[in-house]
């Protein structure tokens, strides 16, 4: 008999901003309609069947969220919006980002939302998404409302719930009453997620298990010199990140996390990306957990041995890899199981083309096959074999995303005489051999080039370094919740993802909103305890892509009339000016339809001007209680601010101290008026700069829930004219 470990990794970076509480990509919600429930629900139809699912703490507690309607989330508050109430901004953002699915196998098997998507894309490529918005009608929009989230159902309910087969059926031509069903839907199931996780633990058909909080490299966050052992010539951050309490903390949250919401502590952990260490293992132990994973090139490098395969991919030596080791110390050894490599990526890489029954015979063939030659090699021992990969994103190409496949290959393991599932803990409950060290690397590779290899990467690993050290240094003054509130930031900031989109092995429509969510976590540690914000985290990372174009330059001198409103067409031309590139998803203020929009800028030979203009009156936006500020990067540590007094518009020019702490500053000249935009305009001589200096800004907010700042990547610059 073989015995086969599946497990499926479930996971999505923390994409909340816990300052504004936005969520700026949408994918733990449409994840959630779409797999994380139909994933473990599908098991109740193969009670013969055992997995193990392995749940990552940050989608955990965003699940929670989307279920109690508490997430903040523009993809969702546009898609619900009536259609004929969308402004040309709105809907510029619906026909951008509502086409977010796999084109074969969920736009093009139905009709009206390929018709949608070939209105978008017809004509020339010169044309700009705002002008191809102007094609859609309102039906044409309120359509694609429905069908962007649609295709991301379970599949389970387009076969048995007659409110999703009814829309299916529609096709077009949907109400605003259709939307609303849809959303009953999409909640329904986001409720259900959790709960039936639970159910198939109790059941004893599922094993859950965990991963480090927020999904950071445990190995580098212990010490990001081991990057060295594989690359050791390589360019690396300013200084070492060596923080293994941060490790030992994010695995134990993760413990905590998981007990609260399933009862039980888990039994295992899956570390982010499969990435070990020998500086990790007794954290693992540390936390209560008895496995762990990772992949087979772990293994090999740990051994100094490859493995080879015959011209069918059947090991050689399949002895050497299908059973559990112990790692580590004696006192401290956790049970290790390392992924058949090519099994696992025949799931996630090559099945969804065939058709699904052969491809489960062929997987399960492969098993039994490998099962046979273990037994020979080993007088007759019962193999091991270790299948590890992402549940949720191979589906979207499979056919019935995934189901088919599934379910023929759930109904073989859960009759076949010759295999039999077990859970992880089952699996890695006897290891029988101990490997005292084990290579340091990830599944990918073997390495963590990934994280550390580029310079994109240093760039990011250095600013969490200072931003690590500025936390440390916090005046004994700062209120605890602050502290808290800081040192949380710190931990989102150390996830995986935002390392996996820097550099020129991955990229995405969204590489720049997680570069800026990232920088916004760590600027928000600054923000936190009181202390300046360096210059470089209002500029982007990314050096791997063409960067985003130049905001435009002043051009001529100009003189405003400061009264908060737009007085003459002439007043402010030449002035430079940037609109607002916000993240996918970015919400609006809370509490207020208003938020930051564009910003313009110039000078005369005394004062600096600035307009900000939103998409409602900027007064309404200050009454709402929020501080606009413009922050310079230089001078550094000065900053206007500008607030709805009892009565009258304030301002005051402000200097942060040594402590952190800001204190006003006389300026004789400085003055606001807010109406419709906000005008400001700062005297040079109060800003301590002379002629030929240069000038850098960015426009930003406090109270409330804080709008976009402007510019989103980089600063405004200009010059002091002579």
């Amino acid at each position: 008999m073989t015995r086969v470990a599946i497990l499926w990794h479930m996971h999505q970076p923390f994409y909340q901003d816990l300052l504004t509480g936005e969520h700026v990509l949408p994918w733990v919600r449409m994840h959630a309609t779409k797999d994380y429930w139909g994933m473990v629900a599908l098991l109740r139809e193969h009670p013969s069947v055992k997995v193990t699912f392995n749940l990552v703490p940050s989608l955990l507690v965003q699940l929670e969220a989307f279920a109690r309607e508490e997430a903040l989330d523009r993809h969702l508050q546009l898609g619900m919006k009536a259609a004929d109430l969308l402004s040309d901004e709105e809907r510029t953002f619906c026909v951008g980002e509502f086409f977010h699915a796999h084109r074969t196998r969920m736009i093009d098997p139905y009709p009206r939302y390929r018709e949608l998507l070939a209105l978008r894309d017809y004509g020339s490529d010169r044309e700009g998404l705002p002008a191809r918005a102007l094609r859609f009608s309102v039906e044409d929009i309120r359509d694609l409302q429905v069908w962007h989230k649609l295709v991301w159902i379970d599949p389970i309910y387009f076969e048995h719930d007659g409110r999703v087969s009814r829309l299916v059926a529609k096709g077009r031509g949907f109400t605003e009453d259709d939307k609303g069903t849809l959303r009953d839907v999409e909640l329904e199931i986001m409720q259900l997620v959790i709960p039936e996780y639970a159910a198939a633990a109790a059941r004893e058909q599922v094993e859950l298990s965990t991963s480090p909080f927020y999904h950071p490299i445990l190995p580098l966050l212990c010490d990001s010199d081991v990057y060295l052992r594989t690359h050791p010539h390589s360019a690396m951050p300013r200084v070492p990140f060596r923080h293994p309490e941060d490790a030992a903390d994010q695995l134990t949250r993760a413990v905590a996390l998981h007990k609260r919401l399933f009862g039980l502590p888990p039994r295992g952990v899956w570390p982010s990306e499969g990435s070990v260490s020998d500086a990790m293992v007794p954290l693992v132990r540390r936390a209560g957990l008895h496995w762990m994973a990772t992949d087979e090139e772990i293994l090999a490098k740990t051994r100094r041995k490859s493995f080879t395969r015959d011209a069918m991919g059947h090991l050689d030596e399949p002895e050497a890899l299908y059973r559990s080791f112990r790692v580590g110390e004696e006192e401290q050894w956790v049970g290790c199981g390392f992924r058949d490599h090519r099994l696992s990526d025949l799931i996630g890489f090559s099945y969804a083309s065939w058709p699904a029954e052969r491809a489960a015979d062929d997987f399960v063939g492969q098993m039994v096959e490998a099962g046979r030659r273990y037994a020979e090699r080993t007088g007759g021992d019962e193999a091991t074999i270790f299948v590890i990969l992402d549940g949720e994103n191979a589906w979207e190409s499979y056919e019935g995303q995934g189901r088919p496949f599934l379910n023929a290959l759930y109904s073989r393991l859960g009759s076949h005489p010759e295999l039999r599932t077990v859970t992880m803990a089952e699996a890695c409950a006897a290891p029988t051999e101990r490997l005292p060290s084990i290579f340091p690397g990830s599944w990918i590779n073997g390495d963590f080039y990934i994280w550390m290899g580029h310079a994109d990467d240093h760039r990011a690993w250095s600013q969490l370094v200072d931003a690590r050290r500025a936390l440390e240094g916090a005046p004994a003054s700062t209120p605890p919740e602050a502290l808290a509130l800081a040192r949380e930031e710190l931990f989102v900031a150390e996830g995986s993802d935002w390392f996996w989109w820097y550099g020129d092995d991955h990229s995405s429509e969204h590489d720049r909103q997680f570069d800026e969510l990232f920088r916004r976590h760590v600027r928000n540690i600054y923000d936190g305890i009181g202390r300046p914000i360096p210059a470089e985290l209002f500029r982007t990372n990314i050096t791997t892509e063409p960067t985003a174009p130049p905001d435009n330059s002043p051009e001529c001198l100009i003189q405003p009339l400061v009264d908060g409103e737009i007085t003459s067409y002439f007043e402010w031309m030449g002035a430079g000016s940037t609109d607002l590139v916000a993240p996918a998803g970015a919400m609006h203020a809370s509490g207020t339809a208003t938020t930051f929009e564009r910003l313009a800028f110039g000078c005369d030979r005394e004062r600096l001007f600035v307009r900000i203009d939103a998409t409602g009156p900027v007064l309404a936006l200050l009454q709402a209680g929020i501080e606009i500020l413009i922050r310079f990067i230089t001078p550094a540590g000065v900053r206007a601010t500008v607030r709805a007094g009892a009565a009258l518009l304030e301002v005051s020019l402000e200097r942060q101290t040594h402590s952190g702490r800001w204190e006003a500053d006389r300026c004789a000249g400085l003055s606001a008026a807010a109406a419709s935009v906000l005008e400001v305009a700062v005297p040079f001589t109060c800003l301590g700069v002379r002629t030929r200096d240069t000038v850098s800004f960015i426009v930003s907010s406090q109270g409330g829930t804080v709008p976009q700042p402007l510019p989103t990547h980089d600063p405004a610059v200009l010059q002091v004219p002579a």
